[in-house]
């Protein structure tokens, strides 16, 4: 990785740039699957799927028969892994449930508020080099533990028209629904206007590639709410000389092996120490499996070295990383400072492997940017607030004037008559 030696603040922008990408031909491409799928329904589903994936498609639903068989194909070691993590997502998600509202702003005016779940929502997990059977859990459970009655999953197929075992298996734990074979920018759509075989949902969660990202964005303006914009991963990683050099190459390499456009950055106070994990990265490098991949991440990736701790916390939170690991000396003392990031791992032995996988925190989490706006998923994901109040008479009375002089002063005399006539009958 390029090391970059204390450079000036008004340099710092260029150093935290994300790859952009000219999607214009994508969104072309997009707006005409989206609109093939809200015409046609299961019949554009199947004909993208022969185009796209290569693949003919009797029945886009999984069956029973497909899930039980794919339960037995699932290692038994990798079951015990996904039960623990089950329990322990569970376990934080539960910790997260809102506390109901109930407070009484002036005598008889009592204010409530409820969570309510949302009632069918769709769950996009993509499919091809890596299926991502852990995104299934951090997504399907957390709508379980919220009381989501419809839960719905689309993924692609392979070109044998079956879906990863591993998917159906975690599925099936975790209380979805209904599954589907459908991918990309189509299920997609899909979920958001149904079809004859796919429900029509109320929100719809998941990563995917620019293509599902560009559909995600364009049913959400008219059709469907979404979990969160999304863009490549990414992680930072702030490290002083107690951290150590090969858990920090890790780090860099468990997210740049996600896919070329990953994100890797490092915000370091040495330069030897930048040499170090350049030398350590080189080591692991050899023995990955996806080794090519995470390579040409890291061409993108950079070691930045700073004069001190309040310069790397600056930096950091500039950048909004998704994932931000903090290796420092007393790293809690930092915590407080940092006011934009997905989602934080603390000191030596906290892999951001972690929350991908077991912890029990989620991993569905902003990218590009967006942790300074958006939170990561989480069980508010999956409910809507919802307020109640009720006024007694007394109630009507002391807060009648305030309620009809507003009113008056912007003109909606309707409004002031709603309490006006109240008042008189009293």
């Amino acid at each position: 990785m390029d090391v970059v030696v204390n450079p000036e603040r008004r340099e710092w922008p260029a150093l935290m740039r994300r790859a952009v990408f000219d999607d214009r031909l994508i969104a072309e491409r997009v707006e005409r699957i989206v609109e093939q799928v809200r015409t046609e329904g299961d019949e554009a589903l199947r004909r993208l799927a022969r185009e796209i994936d290569g693949v003919e498609l009797e029945s886009l639903a999984v069956s029973d028969a497909e899930i039980a068989e794919a339960s037995q194909r699932v290692d038994d070691k990798l079951k015990e892994a996904l039960a623990v993590a089950v329990a322990n997502i569970r376990k934080f998600h539960e910790a997260e449930l809102p506390r109901p509202v109930e407070v009484e702003t002036v005598p008889g005016v009592r204010c409530f508020q409820r969570a309510v779940p949302i009632r069918r929502v769709g769950l996009y997990i993509p499919g091809g080099s890596a299926p991502l059977f852990s995104t299934v859990l951090m997504l399907a459970v957390p709508a379980q533990v919220a009381g989501c009655s419809n839960v719905f999953l689309c993924t692609p197929p392979n070109k044998q028209g079956s879906v990863a075992p591993e998917i159906l298996y975690a599925a099936s734990l975790c209380g979805v629904t209904r599954i589907f074979k459908a991918g990309g920018a189509q299920a997609i759509a899909a979920m958001a206007y149904g079809t004859q075989s796919i429900p029509r949902v109320d929100k719809i969660f998941g990563p995917g590639n620019r293509y599902v990202t560009k559909a995600k964005q364009l049913v959400s303006l008219s059709q469907v709410a979404i979990d969160m914009p999304a863009g490549p991963s990414e992680v930072m990683v702030l490290a002083d000389d107690s951290a150590r050099p090969e858990f920090v190459a890790a780090d860099l390499l468990s997210q740049a092996e996600h896919g070329p456009d990953s994100q890797v950055l490092l915000l370091t106070l040495s330069r030897a120490f930048a040499e170090r994990v350049n030398r350590c990265i080189d080591e692991q490098l050899a023995v990955l499996s996806r080794a090519e991949i995470a390579r040409r991440a890291l061409e993108n990736g950079r070691i930045v070295v700073l004069d001190s701790k309040e310069e790397m916390i600056d930096f950091a939170n500039e950048y909004a990383a998704e994932h931000l690991i903090i290796s420092l000396e007393d790293p809690w003392s930092v915590v407080p400072q940092i006011t934009a990031a997905g989602s934080i791992f603390i000191g030596n032995y906290s892999p951001e492997s972690a929350g991908d996988y077991a912890s029990g925190t989620n991993h569905t989490l902003p990218t590009s940017g967006w942790a300074q706006s958006f939170s990561g998923v989480n069980i508010d994901s999956f409910v809507r607030k919802v307020t109640i109040q009720e006024l007694s008479p007394a109630g009507l009375q002391t807060l009648g004037d305030t309620i009809m002089t507003m009113a008056r002063a912007e003109g909606l005399t309707a409004h002031e008559n709603a309490v006006k006539v109240r008042l008189k009958s009293l």
